[in-house]
């Protein structure tokens, strides 16, 4: 009897092991976003983290009769390209992230991380022309 119980027990802990490496640090997918980078706070009350938000071109509506904007919200676990993002704000930029399935209080509070800026508009071409 006892030895039913360790094996329920391994089971159980290797189960619990692997639901929580799927769920919070498989990476689901990775890809690159592109648009107006809108701020880049540093907040929390526990667990401070950078969180930042991506406003993409064009619109959408989810309701009949509204317009939105694509806005692309995310967490930044590396200070250093947190600082730089912050530098960048209100820049168009491409930012490459990785996707989880859920979030984990000291990496953020979004699913979405962003890992490295791909590249940075300049100025020039962000002006409107006749500026």
């Amino acid at each position: 009897m006892k030895k039913f119980w360790v094996v329920l027990l391994s089971v159980a802990v290797v189960a619990l092991a692997l639901f929580v490496y799927f769920r919070f640090y498989f990476v689901f997918g990775e890809g690159v976003k592109s648009g107006e980078l809108n701020y880049v706070v540093y907040k929390g009350v526990l667990f401070k983290t950078y969180e930042g938000k991506l406003i993409q071109s064009g619109i959408r509506s989810k309701t009949a009769g509204s317009i939105q904007s694509y806005e692309f919200e995310f967490s930044v676990d590396d200070e250093e390209l947190a600082r730089e993002l912050m530098l960048q704000s209100g820049r168009t930029l491409e930012l490459h992230y990785r996707e989880y399935f859920g979030a984990l209080p000291w990496r953020g509070f979004t699913k979405f991380v962003v890992d490295s800026i791909v590249a940075v508009r300049p100025l020039s071409e962000e002006l409107p022309s006749g500026m």
